[in-house]
């Protein structure tokens, strides 16, 4: 969320920010609405000072059995009917100032390169050997039609939906509890069971409201699905003052994700890509603001070690400014090689929010020191998206005769099978 008090003393950078993010916008309503917003406040302070001193001066002529010229009551009721008045203007124009900059993204980093497309994000590592077969890989939907059923879970629900059984719903669940061990015991992160609908102002503190309504879901009496656990999993800090000591929070919860995926008409349209919905284990970091951007690097190398673990190729991408998710102001996505599509494709983004969210969540933290309050910073990441994580094991570890070779970091999540043989339907 945007301070208005750092866009008038930033100007220059705020400008730039915005056309870097090819963001529109009408700097000369929003500073007129500020310039405007400032006068009326500042109209109002003045009757309430005149207005004391009034009653300053009608309380000593009391106090001495003085006489009250009625034109200081005449005054006092003056100012009475005005400031409403006027305090319901501030309202109406702080509103609306509100109303755009509660729209406006996050300013990028310095070091995101200017782009306008995945096209423009830059390649900043690739780990691991991609398998050379000796056959025409296939894609995870043509590999085991026997226990990823699209048909009937569309039939059930609607297109965008799957049905897992057997040892595709126990590989399923393998990769959560792995992950969730993995980042617990092996990077300290705080594990948390979360809600799955939160209200309208939770959505907004992360910045998924009002801009982007269209995009989740809503219930008929208000709540919405939610899209990540980054939701539930950053507003556990919102309306609080952290004392610096408790600092860095690290948080991590598996959740279902709900997405409507407006605007994604005929993209993946088959298999397990895109999902309205899907199980993602979500990492979430809550830190002082010259912590952020070396949490970034350490949150991103946590969702690498996954792939690492998992013995999958995958590539670190820098994303540009236009590819950057609302909030963010600094993101890395992690793509996973799919040999059936023989291409990388998002598994992760990890981003690093500055104080955009907790701006609008109003959470602080008490600096030790000097006792301020210091307003955080948020980061989150997938670690990793489970569907995507599946659809990669899959195509990666297929043999030709249909059988799928479990990555033995799983095998004991799975009953220590090492292989899930083909099914008869497949």
């Amino acid at each position: 969320m945007w301070d208005v008090k750092f866009i008038r003393e930033n100007l220059e950078s705020f400008i730039e920010g915005m056309q870097k993010r090819g963001e529109e916008i009408d700097l000369a309503q929003l500073l007129e609405l500020d310039a405007s917003t400032r006068k009326q406040k500042s109209i109002l302070q003045e009757l309430q000072n005149k207005r004391n001193q009034i009653a300053k001066q009608i309380g000593i002529l009391k106090s001495k059995n003085s006489p009250v010229p009625e034109s200081l009551f005449s005054e006092a009721e003056s100012i009475n009917k005005e400031s409403p008045i006027i305090e319901q203007q501030i309202a109406e124009l702080d509103s609306a100032l509100q109303h755009l900059l509660c729209r406006l993204p996050n300013n990028p980093a310095t070091d995101v390169p200017f782009g306008k497309s995945e096209e423009d994000n830059i390649v900043i590592r690739k780990v691991g050997e991609v398998r050379q077969f000796d056959f025409i890989p296939k894609q995870h939907f043509d590999i085991d039609k026997g226990r990823m059923d699209f048909e009937r879970a569309a039939e059930i629900s609607g297109s965008r939906f799957v049905i897992l059984k057997n040892d595709f719903a126990l590989m399923e669940r393998a990769l959560i509890n792995f992950m969730l061990d993995h980042h617990t015991e092996q990077f300290g992160y705080t594990e948390f069971s979360l809600p799955y609908m939160v209200n309208a102002k939770s959505m907004f503190g992360t910045g998924q409201l009002p801009k982007f309504s269209e995009d989740s879901f809503e219930t008929k009496d208000g709540f919405r699905l939610i899209p990540t656990a980054e939701v539930p999993l950053t507003n556990l800090v919102s309306d609080q003052i952290i004392e610096e000591k408790q600092l860095p929070l690290r948080m991590t919860a598996h959740t279902p994700c709900f997405r409507s995926e407006a605007g994604s008409a005929g993209k993946d349209t088959r298999g397990m890509l895109r999902q309205h919905q899907f199980h993602k284990v979500e990492l979430v970091s809550i830190v002082k603001p010259e912590d952020s951007e070396n949490e970034l690097e350490r949150m991103t190398s946590v969702a690498e070690s996954v792939l690492q673990k998992l013995e999958l190729p995958y590539r670190v991408m820098l994303l540009c400014s236009q590819d950057m998710g609302f909030s963010a102001k600094k993101t890395y996505d992690i793509e996973v090689w799919l040999p059936g599509q023989n291409c990388y494709r998002e598994i992760s983004s990890c981003s690093n929010c500055g104080d955009f969210q907790a701006r609008r969540m109003k959470a602080r933290y008490r600096d030790e020191r000097n006792k301020q309050i210091v307003t955080l910073h948020t980061l989150n990441g997938s670690a990793l998206a489970v569907g995507r994580a599946m659809v990669a094991i899959i195509e990666n570890y297929q043999n030709e005769n249909g059988d799928i070779i479990i990555p033995k970091v799983l095998q004991s999540y799975m009953n220590n099978k090492t292989v899930i043989k083909a099914s008869k339907n497949g």
